[in-house]
């Protein structure tokens, strides 16, 4: 049974956002959804290819062991990941996202949405903030162990990858993490190439009724929610202690 058949008078703000809440919970929900998607899919994919983009920031050039190609080759990668990093964290996400979007558009894929073109924008953007985050990471460990690994025989491939970056990623955990909740709020921005995320289904819901503070007072308690929630989840990451072996007499 409904509670509120008609809208409330605009005095009667809690009846408002009730009336909203239940009128229009489909599209919270929905817009909910599909917040979490953009963050949860531009965090772990922007953390998966950071890695290749801090290791092509991080490569160091032999002048004695290094063959001209190999020299040019890590030369280059160098200059792309500093590009990549620069214009990605200089121009804002909405930016990017007109960008991609529209100037992708014309061609009439029929997979380019505005989903999977905020999906590849979230990526591509926390791609370059996580990056940054590993590569200081990395500059924080002792260089010691990296002279230490290379005086056992381990190259410095071997090196980075076995004993370096283990040690970075756990290091960065707290920071990734508020990178994803730095998403959660700025994917709202994507609405602007018609993701249906929290923003957009707010804007959807108070369209025809022009309650836009009490539509937009539920966002932002959702938005609270949302980050608050995650925000206990890093702390719990983060303080976590490593599980000990209790030695036990045969």
């Amino acid at each position: 049974m409904d509670l509120f058949i008609t809208l409330p008078p605009k005095d009667e703000f809690f009846n408002t956002i009730l009336y909203l809440i239940e009128q229009y919970s489909g599209f919270f929900i929905r817009g909910v959804l599909i917040t979490l998607l953009l963050s949860v899919v531009g965090t772990v994919g922007g953390f998966i290819l950071s890695l290749f983009l801090t290791v092509l920031k991080t490569q160091e050039i032999d002048p004695r062991r290094d063959s001209i190609m190999t020299k040019v080759l890590k030369k280059a990668g160098h200059v792309f990941a500093s590009i990549y990093i620069t214009v990605f964290r200089g121009t804002p996400m909405i930016v990017q996202a007109m960008i991609f979007y529209y100037g992708i558009a014309p061609l009439r894929l029929s997979f380019w949405t505005p989903l999977v073109a905020g999906l590849t924008v979230v990526t591509l953007n926390t791609t370059a903030y996580i990056a940054e985050v590993i590569r200081s990471g990395i500059n924080g460990i002792d260089p010691g162990q990296m002279e230490a690994a290379r005086s056992t025989g381990f190259s410095r491939s071997q090196a980075m990858f076995l004993i370096i970056f283990p040690q970075a990623i756990k290091n960065s955990l707290p920071a990734i993490g508020n990178e994803f909740i730095v998403n959660l709020k700025d994917t709202a921005v994507l609405s602007v190439i018609g993701v249906f995320d929290l923003f957009r289904a707010t804007q959807s819901a108070t369209s025809s009724n022009f309650r836009i503070v009490e539509g937009f007072f539920i966002a932002a308690l959702i938005y609270l929610l949302l980050t608050y929630l995650t925000g206990k989840a890093v702390s719990a990451l983060e303080n976590k202690k490593p599980l000990r072996r209790v030695k036990t007499n045969a």
